[in-house]
């Protein structure tokens, strides 16, 4: 029996959306995500209300969170490599949806 490329096409895509959905889906700690962030990215950004300032001129965590097509499932993948200006976290994909989902809560009080 031979499986058509259609369906293998739309298998794959099946996955990869299911996988997409469990990085920063229900799952994800946003308690887990603040303390992260105030570790790792409050030298840079402002990562809590409680935060008087940042070291340099990246986005507060807010305005990340409220940018038009926001997906916390978009950031999370972003999380999970390094990228000019960023350092390199070594987060695993369960702390980078836990991040992912604290930075989305914070844009929530639009």
């Amino acid at each position: 029996m031979t499986i058509r490329p259609v369906r293998v096409a739309l298998y794959a895509g099946a996955t990869c959306v299911a996988i997409a959905g469990g990085m920063a889906g229900a799952s994800a700690d946003s308690d887990d995500g603040e303390r992260l962030a105030r570790r790792w990215c409050a030298a840079c950004h402002l990562v809590a209300a409680d935060q008087q300032q940042a070291s340099t001129d990246a986005p507060p965590f807010a305005t990340i969170a409220r940018r038009p097509g926001f997906s916390s499932e978009k950031l999370a993948f972003f999380l999970l490599e390094p990228h000019p200006k960023m350092p390199n976290m070594g987060l695993s994909r369960r702390a980078a949806a836990d991040l992912a989902d604290y930075i989305a809560k914070l844009g929530q009080g639009r």
